[in-house]
């Protein structure tokens, strides 16, 4: 079994920062890209940040130079230091890793459970 584990989120004044972690566990047998996404009320699930475990980023526009996405390959997390927030950041965060588990044919996509981050105006 793989579990992604979030924490981090919570209620914060517009401006604020929060820093989002997410720790995979299991039997893991390698990590390929990790990342977050979001998903607002009434909305579609959109990609937030990724990285690779090259350490190649990838950024919504809506995020850039505020987000900064990092990871710790030897404790299998990943982390997203939010600065600057704004009311519209308001969503649950999902952290997603690809991975293969041991004894599994291939890698595919596990998700968190998610995390609320509320901002307020």
């Amino acid at each position: 079994q793989v579990q992604l584990m979030e924490s981090g989120g919570g209620l914060v004044q517009a401006g604020g920062s929060l820093r989002l972690s997410c720790a995979a566990s299991g039997r893991i047998f390698s990590i390929n890209a990790m990342g977050w996404y979001r998903q607002a009320p009434g909305k579609q699930r959109e990609m937030v940040a990724t990285i690779t475990s090259g350490g190649s980023l990838n950024y919504a526009d809506s995020v850039k130079g505020r987000f900064t996405i990092s990871r710790d390959n030897s404790k299998n997390t990943v982390y997203l230091q939010m600065n600057s927030l704004k009311p519209e950041d308001t969503a649950v965060y999902y952290c997603s890793a690809t991975l293969s588990a041991l004894g599994a044919l291939g890698p595919r996509a596990y998700w968190g459970q998610g995390t609320q981050v509320t901002v307020s105006s």
